[in-house]
């Protein structure tokens, strides 16, 4: 258990084996104290503060296979849950990720799911980490600057160097500046342009991110990613275990 900002919050065991250090930094005092003021002023934080480490709960060290690097969770009710691009199976599919899944039909000709959870994905062994893990509600980027950067540079330095073989996808320009150090040598880094709608038409589609991931990991003897999302009944399934997993001792 470690301590974010009033409260105490489970980091699986491998993550805080690499990350330990972190939690006694200063910039993480500076991030606590950041959030406890946030609250004390009535912000409504996303995702709920039991969340904040689901991309790392839900994909231990020793298993990331595929990193999806995002920027900040969803700042709108009920979306973020800790996973970049995803959201619960009862939230509509947001706009990039429609294109996601677009890009996803065209590269291995899986239909686009039903629902916008991609714990399936995070299971597997694909990382979906944001850059900053809170946001308040309403106020895109308002948690930008604040600490989260380092901790997830952190996190992005440990993979790099410590592990061999892991697919770096990295989407618009934000990601591919965080993950400039990646040695290319090691692992497959794979960029294009963001998701988003304002950006998609740039170049995203046609990069085949999906077959290129899974045909490096299984040239290099790791299995391939099933990236077919599970149906939404399943999928609530998965997502309230997750959930429930997520709040216990929190």
């Amino acid at each position: 258990m470690i301590q974010v900002s009033d409260r105490s919050i489970k980091l699986e065991a491998s993550w805080l084996e690499q990350l330990q250090a972190e939690f006694s930094s200063e910039y993480m005092q500076a991030l606590r104290e950041f959030l406890s003021h946030e609250k004390q002023q009535g912000k409504v934080i996303f995702p709920h503060s039991s969340e904040f480490f689901n991309a790392l709960n839900l994909t231990p060290f020793e298993q990331v296979k595929v990193v999806i690097l995002g920027q900040d969770p969803y700042h709108g009710e009920g979306q973020a849950h800790g996973l970049c691009f995803s959201v619960p199976p009862s939230i509509k599919p947001p706009p990039s990720l429609v294109n996601i899944y677009k890009e996803l039909n065209t590269d291995l000709g899986i239909e686009p799911a039903e629902h916008g959870c991609l714990i399936s994905w995070a299971q597997q062994g694909v990382l979906l980490l944001n850059s900053v893990l809170s946001v308040a509600s309403q106020q895109a980027a308002s948690h930008q600057g604040q600490g989260w950067e380092s901790f997830t540079d952190k996190v992005i330095a440990q993979l790099n160097e410590n592990t061999e073989h892991i697919v770096f996808i990295l989407w618009g320009s934000y990601a591919q500046k965080k993950g400039a150090f990646i040695d290319a040598s090691r692992h497959l880094v794979i960029k294009s342009p963001h998701p988003s709608p304002l950006s998609a038409y740039r170049g995203f589609f046609g990069q085949k991110p999906f077959s290129r991931s899974n045909e490096y990991l299984q040239a290099h003897g790791k299995e391939a990613i099933n990236w077919r999302l599970s149906e939404r009944l399943t999928a609530e399934e998965i997502f309230l275990q997750a959930r429930n997993e997520s709040l216990k001792d929190s």
